[in-house]
């Protein structure tokens, strides 16, 4: 049943940290609810996961070379006051919902304060929950590490616990306990395998007290990215070695990888990605008119990235030639 033009449309922030499964969810959540526009913000300069995201016929926006919480919070307002605006012409495709896909490295602070501050948007869009995605073999070094991870799960709504198939006993009491000390109240969801009910999780609400701090300048998160793209097709087994090499070497400040490439022994695009030290097998996609066949990876690092360039570029030269390499 659509909206009444006069009601405010609700907003889903989903956040989570790098590698904690938000697109995962993100498909799982528009299967249950199809009416539903999508934001995603990426920090790296070359957007990945609007490939991943399994519906296309969905108005779905892209928001990259930084995250919200720093480089590109400017940029949220007028996209959502664009939309709005489009959702009010009659001969636009109407939706229910918007879901905000924040970076793995984003603090939801901003987000939340561009929803609630601004005058025009607060009274056309009605912030429903924020959910956080949380890697339970991962979280206990992130919630150490990074404070983004910890800001995620302060202001979440909704908590979804993820990878809990690669979770020893310990990993969930440890990570249970410590969820404990930073979000008592929050309710908990367990995705067995990427499997959770979209409807419950769709049914969280926001408290209608939520409170924001005074608005304040935040400091450099200290991310950085390499984009490497990719003109040809790779063998998997040597691009696999690459990886595995990069991903121990720097174990302590690759934090991601992701991207699409093509295989030189498949026909179709393959996602490739890595978190926390862990290479995935890669997963095939289907074929998409809009594809350029050109292959993308982005890495994700803590500190400067230019001597991790150079060394991804002497690696990948043994086995393709690079089209183009950029730092963010």
């Amino acid at each position: 049943m659509p909206l009444n033009p006069n009601t405010p449309l609700p907003v889903i922030v989903l956040t989570g940290f790098l590698g904690s499964g938000k697109t995962t969810l993100l498909n799982r959540l528009l299967s249950q609810a199809p009416r539903t526009a999508v934001l995603i913000n990426e920090f790296g300069a070359t957007p990945v996961d609007q490939v991943l995201i399994g519906r296309q016929d969905i108005p779905l926006m892209t928001l990259s070379g930084g995250c919200l919480c720093c480089q590109v919070r400017g940029a949220l307002a007028p996209v959502l006051r664009n939309l709005r605006l489009a959702w009010e012409n009659p001969n636009s495709p109407r939706f229910d919902r918007i879901v905000i896909e924040a970076s793995g490295v984003a603090s939801p602070e901003p987000v939340l304060d561009t929803l609630l501050r601004d005058r025009w948007l607060a009274s056309r869009y009605h912030l429903q929950a924020v959910i956080a995605t949380v890697s339970v073999p991962a979280a206990e070094e992130q919630l150490d590490r990074f404070p983004e991870a910890r800001a995620q799960v302060a202001w979440a709504d909704v908590l979804v616990l993820t990878h809990t198939d690669r979770a020893s006993k310990n990993h969930m009491t440890h990570l249970a306990a410590r969820l404990d000390e930073l979000a008592p109240a929050t309710p908990r969801f367990v995705a067995v395998r990427g499997a959770v009910d979209p409807e419950t999780v769709l049914a969280a609400v926001a408290p209608d007290n939520r409170r924001l701090p005074p608005g304040q300048e935040l400091p450099d998160h200290g991310f950085r990215s390499v984009s490497l793209y990719l003109s040809a097709p790779i063998p998997w087994p040597r691009l696999q070695t690459v990886l595995e090499d990069l991903l121990a070497q720097h174990r302590s400040r690759l934090v991601r990888v992701k991207g699409v490439v093509r295989l030189s022994d498949r026909s179709e695009p393959v996602i490739v990605q890595a978190a926390t030290g862990r290479l995935y097998p890669p997963v095939a996609l289907p074929e998409r008119a809009s594809d350029d066949r050109l292959g993308r990876l982005v890495f994700i690092a803590v500190g400067a990235v230019h001597e991790l360039a150079e060394e991804l570029m002497a690696a990948v030269g043994g086995i393709a030639v690079p089209d183009a390499i950029r730092l963010h």
